[in-house]
């Protein structure tokens, strides 16, 4: 590369870095890592790290150089995480020993994560795929004999288990022994609130999550189920608040932007919701979901030839997907072009002829075409996979 091009790349980075955050560094090379090109991620990051030392651009570079299979590189940006955030790169030394095949020293940096602030769940360490090489070896095994977790800690993982399986009743009775043995810890509480959540009492989750916010507003975990239970109570406007709080610790998350941005969409603010699935889309440029989204957006809010923009590009990418073609055709449907709808819709039936939604919108669509007969094949199509609303088109338009 010229000068004069790194110039303009450090440039440009410096602004981003210091004129935004460092949040739009993270989302996009996480994107690249994810989407498999760890190149890019490595790209961006470096770039960021000259301007700024910031533990996570290290991690999140050497998850990069782990795909690449450069572990002696990732080591080295885990340890220099360790260097300005202590014990933050312990978890990803052990992963990346392990995928060496070295147990002992993997071990060595699992133990000293577990005595951390950053220690993780049993769940989530047994689950992770970089210790399977090393998961048969006696050191393994003896490591899990030791009790890591205390017992209110393994019971709150329990309640996380159940609620999210639709146990209610079994995290109620470990619930209730806990509330008794721990009546005013934050924990407890949380189990609590993640019970009343799962059995959809979403207005006492939110009271004592906000309570348990209000002491602790950098909580990532009390965060995030407090919008959960503020979109299940149907205030998407308190959840935009709660996902913005997210958004503003620089969680590197990007599905928080289609997060508030449903919710921007629900309390009818547009231009905000538009700005969020953008950005969503600006480091997952090709995802189905937020492109449906983004369409949706603008033919709400009128603007249909954007709308067909997005969903033409949804269909260019995802060619074999029904409810792509549902999503255009419903746009061609509001602006009348009933030709062009009932192409969409006969293109979606042709994947999935089992819609009787767009079974009935392909008959209003023809029938607005003037085509009357074969709008009533696609009513009487449509009654018979059970649409209750075809019955009504069928009597005033298909019996003689």
């Amino acid at each position: 590369m010229k000068k004069t091009g790194i110039f303009f790349t450090v440039f440009l980075f410096s602004g981003i870095i210091f004129g935004q955050s460092t949040l739009d560094y993270l989302l996009k090379a996480r994107a690249f890592t994810k989407t498999g090109k760890p190149d890019q991620s490595i790209e961006i990051l470096s770039s960021a790290i000259t301007i700024q030392k910031d533990s996570r651009f290290y991690s999140e570079r050497a998850e990069a150089r782990i795909i690449k299979g450069d572990y002696a590189g990732a080591i080295a940006d885990y340890n220099s995480a360790n260097s300005i955030s202590q014990f933050s790169g312990e978890y990803g030394l052990s992963r990346v020993y392990a995928l060496k095949g070295d147990p002992a020293t993997s071990l060595y940096h699992l133990e000293i994560s577990m005595k951390s602030t950053f220690k993780r769940s049993e769940k989530e360490i047994l689950l992770d795929p970089a210790f399977s090489k090393i998961e048969n070896n006696p050191g393994w095994r003896q490591f899990w004999k030791k009790e890591w977790y205390s017992d209110l800690e393994k019971n709150i993982s329990e309640i996380e288990y159940y609620t999210y399986s639709g146990k209610t009743s079994d995290a109620m009775a470990i619930y209730t022994e806990l509330e008794k043995n721990y009546p005013d810890n934050e924990n407890v509480k949380y189990a609590d609130a993640l019970i009343n959540l799962s059995a959809g009492r979403y207005a006492a989750a939110v009271k004592i999550l906000t309570a348990l916010s209000a002491s602790d507003n950098d909580n990532e975990k009390y965060l995030r189920t407090l919008a959960r239970a503020q979109t299940g109570s149907l205030n998407p406007a308190g959840a935009s608040l709660t996902y913005s709080k997210l958004i503003d610790l620089e969680i590197p998350d990007a599905e928080l932007f289609i997060y508030r941005a449903e919710c921007y969409r629900k309390t009818g603010e547009t231009d905000k919701a538009l700005s969020d699935i953008k950005k969503y889309l600006s480091v997952y440029p090709e995802d189905k979901v937020a492109l449906s989204i983004a369409g949706k957006i603008e033919a709400a809010s009128g603007d249909n030839l954007k709308a067909l923009q997005y969903f033409s590009e949804n269909l260019k990418n995802h060619p074999n997907d029904p409810q792509c073609y549902v999503d255009r055709a419903n746009s061609y449907f509001l602006s009348k072009s009933w030709d062009w709808a009932v192409k969409d819709y006969s293109m979606s039936l042709d994947l999935d002829p089992g819609n009787s939604e767009v079974w009935l919108n392909k008959g209003i669509a023809l029938l607005s075409s003037g085509k009357h007969d074969e709008a009533c094949h696609d009513f009487r199509q449509a009654l018979s996979l059970g649409n209750k609303k075809a019955t009504e088109y069928i009597s005033r338009n298909c019996i003689k």
